[in-house]
């Protein structure tokens, strides 16, 4: 008789259970490895987008540059407080400028690297509520092949940092059901989120609070549990308090909310034109939307178990609490994806389960098969009507080539489409984000970098530049000028009553202007319709 015990597979237990570790670590590397590649890669190769990009590079750099520890607390924008988001994001900014100096890589990097890791944390929750390996693993699969997730992670905006504190925090409540010192944990990372936007971690306290009163009660009337989740969200209470009490400019409520509520819109959507629209909408919903639904009505059948209560609270009170009672300006849907991500990954796993003869939804056939023809379209397009360069042909081919094969396996009732559709959504989104087509927005307005060379050759440092141009932030940090947006009549009344003044203008203006050719200066090497006029000028250029 053998002297350790064997299980019905003849295999011990102890090789059993590291089978399960190395297995565990190999999803986790292999998910890491994913995430790393599809949010840092080429990301550094495009210039900053306005608004959000731009204003946090410039007070990110105005920490970095700062002497007082203060700049970390309450940042700045071109020495004035800057009262428009909390300082957690500018904040990671600065230390990866204050490590590799300032650039499109080092600002996009740390929500980059928050993103990817909201990928890992995604896997670690799936895990939790469903505890079997497959619907983790097709869950964050999902939530890293949704395009918004990767585009919005990939810039400089709140999302990536929201994402990963938001995840952090359910993962830290799901584990204080059995260890209450995860509590402090939950706590640590609603306080993050708090100074990276304070509505959206009201709106998880409260989903949260909702969760434990319907799953696990008694954690509602824990002191440990509620003592860790104080403790660890205090700094961010301070911060908010103390911000009061600084500036008077917050003495109103209506100051104070905006601050807190934060805006939703991490883009500058200005006279754009309808192809933009379209495609910013269809990013939301392709190609996951029939599975997140079939997923939601999962859910509902499912609302006995731990991971339906978690995941209905979780969409419905972030629905209700968001789109409902608050102004379109400050809701967002991405943080409902991790959610949807979830409900899409237990669908998956239930249709790879199902018998042989179970037909798979129909509706999936023709849904994928549309989306292909739409690709087919798209790629047609812009590979022969409006011809830019090979990326967007290419990348809409490998999109069609998905959808379609997709479509075609779902057909014959073969569970192959399931990793079929993650490596064709993989492949596709790696090569659009290594095209320059990843920020789309950057084709719809002028490129701002010769203007910005134009600026910063010609005018002394710590000089405000005025221009007929509208408010674009980019302008200002690339040309390490503060670039103020005046009215013709605002501009002709400063050169007429300044004895200096610096005017960046475009031809119209200064045809409207009148002003003398002598003090116009204009970029021989670009063919930019904007000029800078120069009155009295006697200061050195901060020469390149």
């Amino acid at each position: 008789m053998p002297s350790h015990p064997i299980s019905i597979w003849r295999r011990s237990p102890n090789k059993l259970r590291q089978g399960e570790i190395w297995l565990e670590w190999f999803c986790f590397i292999g998910l890491l490895f994913a995430a790393l590649v599809l949010f840092l890669i080429n990301l550094g190769d495009l210039p900053l987008l306005d608004l959000n990009e731009a204003t946090l590079a410039q007070v990110a750099k105005e920490i970095s540059q700062g002497t007082s520890w203060s700049n970390w607390i309450f940042p700045t924008l071109w020495g004035e407080p800057y009262l428009e988001q909390p300082p957690i994001v500018p904040g990671l900014i600065a230390i990866a400028y204050k490590i590799a100096g300032s650039s499109e890589f080092t600002t996009r990097l740390p929500g980059a690297l928050l993103g990817a890791a909201s990928v890992l944390i995604l896997y670690e929750i799936g895990r939790e509520i469903f505890v079997t390996r497959l619907p983790a693993l097709f869950s964050a699969l999902v939530y890293l092949t949704c395009l918004p997730v990767v585009r919005f992670g990939r810039l400089a905006t709140l999302d990536g940092p929201l994402l990963c504190f938001e995840l952090l925090t359910i993962w830290a409540v799901l584990r204080s059901r059995r260890d209450l010192r995860w509590a402090l944990v939950a706590g640590v990372s609603l306080g993050l989120m708090s100074l990276t936007k304070g509505l959206l971690s009201v709106q998880i306290l409260v989903i949260i609070v909702l969760f434990l009163w319907w799953d696990t009660p008694r954690l509602i009337t824990s002191a440990y549990f509620w003592g860790g989740l104080i403790l660890g969200a205090a700094p961010g209470i301070s911060w908010y308090v103390w911000e009061w009490f600084r500036y008077h400019e917050l003495k109103t409520n209506q100051d104070f909310l905006h601050l807190f509520l934060g805006s939703a819109s991490p883009l500058a959507e200005l006279g754009l034109p309808v192809e933009y629209y379209l495609i910013q909408t269809l990013q939301y919903f392709l190609p996951w939307l029939m599975v997140m639904f079939a997923g939601v009505k999962l859910i509902g059948q499912n609302i006995h178990w731990g991971w339906g209560r978690l995941l209905g609270t979780w969409l419905g009170g972030y629905f209700v609490l968001g789109f409902l009672l608050l102004p379109q300006d400050y809701w967002s849907v991405l943080p409902l994806y991790p959610a949807l991500a979830l409900a899409a990954g237990k669908q998956l796993d239930l249709i790879r389960n199902l018998p042989s003869a179970v037909a798979y939804p129909r509706v999936w056939v023709y849904g994928f098969a549309v989306m292909a023809i739409v690709a087919v379209g798209a790629g047609f397009y812009w590979g022969v009507a409006n011809y830019i360069d090979f990326y967007l042909p290419f990348i809409c081919g490998s999109f069609a080539i998905t959808f379609a094969a997709t479509a075609v396996v779902i057909a014959q009732q073969e569970k192959q489409f399931i990793p079929l559709l993650f490596w064709g959504l993989f492949v596709s989104i790696f090569l659009l984000v290594i095209s320059p087509h990843w920020i789309w927005e950057l084709k719809t307005v002028e490129p701002i970098e010769p203007i910005a060379n134009l600026v910063r050759q010609h005018t002394p440092a710590n000089t405000i530049v005025y221009s007929s141009m509208s408010t674009r932030p980019s302008l200002s940090f690339y040309s390490d000028r503060q670039v103020v947006s005046l009215s013709t009549a605002e501009l002709q009344q400063r050169w007429q009553h300044d004895s200096m003044v610096y005017l960046l203008i475009d031809s119209a203006t200064q045809e409207k202007l009148n002003l003398s050719k002598q003090a116009i200066i204009k970029n021989s090497q670009s063919s930019s319709n904007w000029s800078l006029a120069i009155k009295n000028y006697q200061a050195q250029p901060d020469k390149l």
